[in-house]
């Protein structure tokens, strides 16, 4: 028995000590692991990134003027053809190019569209508490508008500044009220600086409808989507209902009819 004792004490020193010896090199792994990324992403942080060849974005920008070239050269021939080609090719790089910067310009508007809708209800509360808190709505409106940035932000610091500098509220809001859904709350901004009245509870009430707003408007968009997933799983569905409950059918019917003949 004291050798069996001794045996499992032994096994169970080794198992220990081997334990260690794992985990101590493990840790020196990942520390060696560690060193050599930081140096990798030193490395290529400092270097310039080679930029990889875009077939593509190559075939995409440049194939429709190649067509339009070779379109030339197959239809007129000869050197006709080519400049006709050059030509053709030189329009529609023109044409895709002016589309593209509307599309791009047409991409931009709507995602500060976006951004700005996103942000009016926050910013409605943060100037209804800078209000309450006791600053005047100019200067509550310079404060979170520096405070939050983006599209609404930017307009709030930015008709904060001109009212400052002795310009008219109508004016100095009139870029807020052409967001959507802000034009009350620009309203609201202009009579309280041509009149002083109190805007605390009012931008509070506007904030509590722009989240009301912003909710149903996620609810539609939340319908749509169950709506729009609803018609593939349908789609899905069809064909083994024609199998199941269709088919049977016509084929019963068809061979109660060619069997009667």
């Amino acid at each position: 028995m004291n050798v069996v004792h001794r045996l499992g004490v032994v096994l169970c020193v080794v198992a220990a000590l081997g334990w260690v010896v794992h985990e101590v090199a493990v840790r020196r792994r990942e520390r060696a692991l560690l060193r050599r990324l930081s140096a990798v992403l030193e490395a290529v942080a400092e270097k310039p990134a080679e930029r990889g060849v875009d077939v593509r974005g190559a075939v995409g920008r440049w194939g429709p003027s190649m067509g339009a070239v070779c379109a030339g050269y197959v239809l007129v021939g000869g050197a006709a053809g080519l400049g006709l080609g050059l030509v053709a090719a030189f329009g529609v790089w023109r044409w895709r190019r002016r589309t593209r910067a509307a599309a791009d310009v047409a991409s931009s508007s709507e995602a500060a569209h976006t951004q700005a809708r996103r942000q009016l209800p926050l910013a409605a509360d943060l100037l209804a508490a800078c209000i309450a808190a006791g600053a005047d709505p100019v200067r509550a409106a310079r404060a979170v508008g520096e405070s939050l940035g983006g599209p609404v932000g930017e307009v709030l610091a930015r008709g904060a500044a001109q009212v400052r500098l002795g310009g008219e509220p109508r004016a100095a809001w009139r870029q807020l009220a052409s967001i959507s859904g802000a034009g009350a709350l620009a309203g609201l901004l202009e009579r309280a600086g041509d009149s002083g009245a109190p805007a605390a509870e009012p931008v509070a009430r506007l904030a509590a409808e722009a989240r009301a707003e912003r909710g149903r408007a996620t609810a539609a968009v939340a319908r749509r989507a169950a709506v729009l997933i609803t018609a593939p799983v349908g789609l899905c569905f069809l064909p083994a209902f024609v199998a199941i409950g269709v088919l049977p059918v016509v084929i019963g019917v068809a061979g109660g009819l060619l069997g009667g003949r």
